[in-house]
């Protein structure tokens, strides 16, 4: 749960801006894009936008031209909505922390794919004579010590 200011209008803004863009942005070049999260800076005066899109390179850059298009239409929609003096000034950025997890995750699932693939290893049973043996120059409980 957001605590400090900053996280609560980071919060409102992701929503906002989330519901602008599906409603009322009509730009082609936007596509599907998931708004991830929204930093708010300290003094409420810029707002760093974490977004993911679908699709390849290409797509990423055509989303990112769309979405600067966009900002000064989002920051005026967002001047109204939002109980601020000031909207803050909106900064669009591609989050790659999400690129990051799917390919862990990915890697993940196929190291327990080529685990499962494998045939199972025998289990090494301990035998008596893989025990350590007991050293010929030191006592052990079945040797008598001379004490003389």
């Amino acid at each position: 749960m957001a605590s400090s200011r900053p996280e609560r209008v980071g919060d409102q803004i992701r929503v906002e801006i989330t519901g602008m863009l599906t409603r009322e942005v009509h730009d082609p070049g936007i596509g599907f894009l998931t708004v991830t999260r929204v930093e708010v800076s300290a003094d409420l005066q810029h707002a760093k936008v974490y977004y993911t899109t679908l699709g390849d390179e290409k797509a990423r850059r055509e989303s990112a031209k769309a979405l600067d298009r966009a900002a000064p239409f989002l920051r005026r929609q967002l001047a109204g909505r939002i109980r601020l003096r000031r909207a803050p000034e909106l900064h669009f950025f591609f989050d790659e922390s999400v690129e990051r997890h799917d390919r862990i995750e990915r890697i993940l699932r196929d190291l327990e794919q080529e685990r499962a693939s494998r045939p199972p290893e025998p289990e090494a049973a301990i035998a008596p004579s893989d025990a350590p043996a007991a050293r010929a120059d030191s006592p052990t409980e079945h040797d008598p010590v001379d004490r003389d």
